[in-house]
């Protein structure tokens, strides 16, 4: 047997793994995500398919976020266009009117959009902006027909109660990128600050949302580490943003990612989550719909739907014909 064709047994047998129940171990994981044959390249994509259809509901997971905050960000990510250390020309605002977050609930909600989010900008939504935040969600929760869900930042165990007493159950912190990666694109906080908060929400009961953004370039092995280190929350949903370059941002001149290494990557998220909602969030609109109709075939089994924060998404009419094509129930 050649290596080829050992290399195409090792993507089956785990594989194969996966679907027998087995959780495959950390060097296994490692491995697959240093595969960088043609065949083996395929062997992963092939059986992520697998897995997807297996292990995975076929009803397509949706969520629409508003921005409730914006701009003038204390954080330095050095991919976001709110942080105030940057020129980005973003828009800047407080608090999103109430009225307007209902609006877009109830926008939504009549196209079968399963869930809202309000995402706010800054460390953190403390105090008077928190308590107004909440009475929002709450609001939408009891008389707009969508469920709620917040990404508000770095909380404690009691603002985060303050916001599951408003009815929001799931709670939105992405971990954005390896651990080995982060200080190079965050000096402000650290993932350690984010698993505290992720910690915080999952004592009180939440559901975790958590997931990253993919292209800020990281090599594959650190994707696959941030799938790792995302196993040790258990996040119900895992969004893969994937990168697009803002002017005036440190990454304005980071190079695309390709399609073919973001279908890749969603197949090792796959092997890493087999069971986990893996979603769609920002950047995709630059990738052609068949590579978005792959990415579903691959493990992709939800999205942000709608307007995205600082980058255009797409409408929700293309997304629920595009999730309807690739076999999703809406």
């Amino acid at each position: 047997m050649n290596q080829i064709e050992n290399t195409v047994k090792f993507v089956e047998e785990a594989a194969a793994k996966i679907l027998a129940g087995i959780t495959l171990d950390e060097s296994t994981l490692y491995a697959l995500s240093e595969i960088d044959t043609e065949e083996g390249r395929a062997a992963i994509i092939q059986a992520a398919k697998k897995i997807s259809n297996s292990m995975c509901p076929r009803k397509f997971d949706t969520c629409s976020i508003v921005n409730a905050r914006s701009g003038k960000c204390s954080e330095n990510c050095k991919w976001c266009a709110q942080s105030a250390h940057f020129d980005t020309g973003c828009e800047s605002y407080a608090l999103v009117d109430e009225q307007e977050a209902r609006s877009a609930a109830r926008y939504n909600a009549e196209r079968g959009v399963g869930r809202l989010s309000l995402v706010a900008s800054g460390r953190s939504v403390r105090g008077k902006a928190l308590g107004s935040l909440c009475d929002m969600l709450k609001l939408i929760k009891e008389n707009d027909g969508i469920d709620t869900c917040a990404s508000l930042g770095l909380l404690d165990e009691g603002e985060l109660q303050q916001l599951w007493d408003s009815g929001v159950h799931r709670y939105h912190c992405n971990l954005e990128t390896a651990p080995s990666y982060f200080p190079s694109l965050c000096t402000t906080h650290t993932q350690a600050d984010k698993l505290a908060t992720i910690s915080a929400a999952k004592k009180i009961g939440f559901e975790i949302c958590s997931g990253g953004i993919i292209g800020m370039g990281e090599t594959r092995r650190q994707r696959m580490e941030l799938a790792i280190v995302l196993r040790q929350i258990s996040p119900c949903s895992i969004p893969i943003n994937i990168l697009s370059p803002i002017p005036g941002t440190p990454l304005e001149n980071t190079p695309l990612i390709s399609e073919d290494e973001v279908l890749l990557t969603i197949a090792l998220f796959r092997f890493a989550h087999p069971s986990v909602q893996l979603r769609f969030a920002g950047g995709r609109a630059r990738m052609s719909k068949k590579a978005q109709k792959e990415a579903m075939e691959i493990g992709i089994n939800g999205a942000i739907v709608g307007d995205l924060l600082t980058t255009l998404g797409s409408t929700i009419a293309e997304d629920r014909a595009l999730c309807e094509e690739a076999g999703y129930e809406w």
